[in-house]
C-alpha cells in the first residue's frame, strides 16, 4: 500500500447511461504515476481530457459530474468507487459518450473488471490525506463530519419518509475485500413516482429495473428483491466513496454523514481541502526490507513522512 499502483492490462465496458440512455463504452488503460485518474472524451473533436478532481466537478444533480473545455462526463461515482477500491490510482479512462455506463446499478461489474485486468506498482508513493482536527459541513437537516481516526471510516445515517427505506444505518471501515464483497453490488435506487418528472427533463432516459432498484407506494418492485436488507445506505456509502476519491488522495480519517448525497459530498471535500490547518499530507516511505501496510499500525506512524 507504500506505493501507487495502476492497471496491468485495458478493460473495456459497455452498457446504457442511466440518465442519457445513450449506448456508451469506456476502456481503462494503464497510466504513470502521478497521472491520477483521467476522463478522455474520445467522441468531441478534438478530444478532450478531464482530470476526475473536485476542482472539476460542473454538477452533482442525481449524479457526480465532471467537465472541462466544454466537455463532460457524468455518472462517474460508481467507477471512481471501483478504482479506489481495488487500489487504482492511476489510469485513463477512454470513453466514447457523456456518461459512464450504468450496468446493474452498482459497482460490482467495474470491481470484477479491474480485478481480471489486475494491477501493478509504480515506483512513487501513495499519498495520504490525514485528518488531524474535525472538519464539519453542514446544509439544512444534511451534514458530514470527519473526525481524526487511524482508519478510513465511514458512517451514514440515512432517512427518507418511505416505508422500504425509512431509516438506515451503517458503518464500515474500508478495506478491499469488504467493499467489494458488502457494497459495491448495491444498486442506486429511485421512486417511481418521480421518473415521469425525471424523463420530461432529460433525465433517467436509461433507468429500468435491470440497473436500478425501482420503489412505489407498495414497496420495492424488483421481481428479484434487493441484495442486502439495508441495500439503500449500502449504497449511499459507495456513491460516497466515489465522490470523496475526486480528492485525489487517499483519506484517513473517521466520516460521519447523515442524508447526504453528490451536492454535499463535493462541498465537504472542497471544504476540506481548503482546511489545510485540519490535516496533514503523508506519504508512506517504509525502511529498506520492510512493507508498509494498512491501516496504519503504530510502528508504521514513525515511518510516516510529511510531503
Amino acid at each position: 500500500m507504500a506505493f501507487q499502483q495502476t492497471l496491468k492490462n485495458k478493460v473495456a465496458f459497455s452498457g446504457i447511461g442511466l440518465h442519457s440512455g445513450k449506448e456508451i463504452t469506456l476502456t481503462l488503460r494503464p497510466a504513470d504515476a502521478g497521472t491520477g485518474i483521467v476522463f478522455h472524451r474520445i467522441d468531441t473533436t478534438p478530444p478532450v481530457s478531464i482530470e476526475a478532481r473536485t476542482e472539476n466537478v460542473v454538477s452533482t444533480r442525481l449524479s457526480t459530474t465532471i467537465g472541462k473545455n466544454g466537455a463532460a462526463v457524468s455518472t462517474i461515482e460508481h467507477l471512481m468507487a471501483a478504482l479506489f477500491s481495488c487500489g487504482i490510482d492511476n489510469a485513463h479512462v477512454d470513453i466514447n459518450g457523456p456518461e459512464v455506463p450504468i450496468m446493474d446499478g452498482s459497482a460490482a461489474p467495474f470491481v470484477e473488471g479491474i480485478k481480471n485486468a489486475g494491477s501493478k506498482s509504480l515506483s512513487k508513493s501513495r499519498k495520504y490525506l490525514v485528518v488531524k482536527k474535525p472538519v464539519t459541513i453542514r446544509n439544512g437537516d444534511k451534514r458530514i463530519t470527519v473526525l481524526p481516526s487511524r482508519y478510513y471510516r465511514i458512517s451514514f445515517d440515512m432517512h427518507f419518509d418511505h416505508p422500504a427505506i425509512s431509516r438506515q444505518f451503517r458503518t464500515m471501515k474500508f478495506d478491499r475485500e469488504s467493499f467489494a464483497d458488502d457494497f459495491s453490488p448495491a444498486r442506486t435506487f429511485g421512486f417511481l413516482a418521480e421518473i415521469e418528472a425525471l424523463m420530461a427533463h432529460g433525465l433517467a432516459l436509461g433507468a429500468s429495473l435491470e440497473n436500478a432498484v425501482g420503489i412505489d407506494d407498495n414497496g420495492i418492485v424488483n421481481p428479484e428483491g434487493l441484495r442486502f436488507t439495508d441495500e439503500f445506505v449500502r449504497h449511499k456509502i459507495l456513491d460516497s466513496i466515489g465522490d470523496f476519491a475526486l480528492a485525489g488522495v487517499h483519506l484517513v480519517g473517521h466520516v460521519k454523514a447523515c442524508k447526504s448525497g453528490h451536492e454535499l459530498n463535493h462541498k465537504f471535500i472542497t471544504e476540506l481541502l481548503s482546511r489545510s490547518d485540519c490535516w496533514s499530507l503523508m506519504e508512506l516511505t517504509p525502511p529498506e526490507n520492510k512493507t508498509a501496510s494498512f491501516p496504519i499500525s503504530l510502528p508504521e506512524m514513525a515511518w510516516l513522512e510529511a510531503c
